[in-house]
């Protein structure tokens, strides 16, 4: 099921290691009550992905990710990515939604129930074909059943034209592309398999919070992800889960 290319891909840059990190937690978003392992993670990336193809997801389409925490956001676009497709976090408002799947001829939307509605509505105005929920929502296709449906091989990708990402402000960014970005934060925040990274970001900081999440995950590290935190709850968590790396609220990535 695991793609081949002569080159990395994002999938292979940022996973490749993690079958073999087995139940290491990987990614603890405390906001959404979550916990994913390594090997949960990379499997529900993968098996997700296939499922999206098997469901008809084609190479160079792109998805609108309108979702509510940052681990379904992280495991929406990496399992978009590893299907070939774009990944199109969308954190607009309700009006600019649907303008901004017509402007991406979106064929696909995946959500979380908490905005189902919304992005269900969206779906209707626009070329959006499925919407897929991170848990049981009316009209859409639970995340979890992708997993279930009989793993297919997923698409042989060039990283140096394969679009992986785009922003709401029209940017796109290849499988190279973001590969380098991380390899340039990398030797800034220098992650490694014992560090605990905490990401305070908000949602909307798309770009910044993939490049570091995929770096973090590359180099075998553990996220914790609590975007909005107050001041007030961040001595606690830094002392609590043992943070060795925090993504200030500036942009900014430095050791505790």
């Amino acid at each position: 099921m695991r793609p081949t290319s002569a080159r990395s891909t994002v999938t292979d840059a940022v996973f490749g290691c993690a079958y073999e990190r087995g139940d290491r937690p990987a990614l603890i978003d405390l906001g959404a009550g979550v916990m994913y392992g390594y090997r949960r993670l990379v499997g529900e990336v993968m098996m997700g992905a296939s499922g999206l193809v098997r469901r008809g997801a084609r190479r160079r389409q792109v998805a609108g990710i309108h979702v509510d925490n940052a681990a379904a956001q992280t495991l929406a676009v990496h399992t978009v990515i590893a299907a070939g497709g774009v990944a199109a976090p969308v954190a607009s408002r309700n009006g600019e939604i649907v303008d901004l799947l017509a402007r991406w001829d979106a064929r696909l939307l995946i959500t979380t129930p908490h905005l189902a509605e919304t992005s269900l509505r969206a779906a209707e105005a626009s070329r959006v074909r499925q919407v897929i929920a991170f848990g049981r929502a009316r009209d859409t296709v639970d995340f979890a059943d992708l997993l279930l449906l009989e793993p297919g091989p997923l698409p042989l990708l060039d990283p140096s034209d394969q679009p992986a990402l785009l922003t709401e402000d029209g940017g796109v960014l290849t499988h190279d592309d973001l590969i380098a970005r991380m390899h340039a934060l990398d030797g800034i925040a220098e992650l490694g398999k014992s560090d605990v990274l905490l990401v305070t970001w908000p949602l909307t900081c798309v770009l910044a919070m993939t490049t570091l999440v995929g770096l973090a995950l590359m180099r075998g590290a553990l996220v914790v992800v609590a975007p909005g935190l107050q001041a007030t709850g961040l001595s606690a968590t830094i002392h609590d889960f043992g943070v060795t790396v925090m993504a200030l609220s500036d942009g900014a990535v430095q050791r505790v």
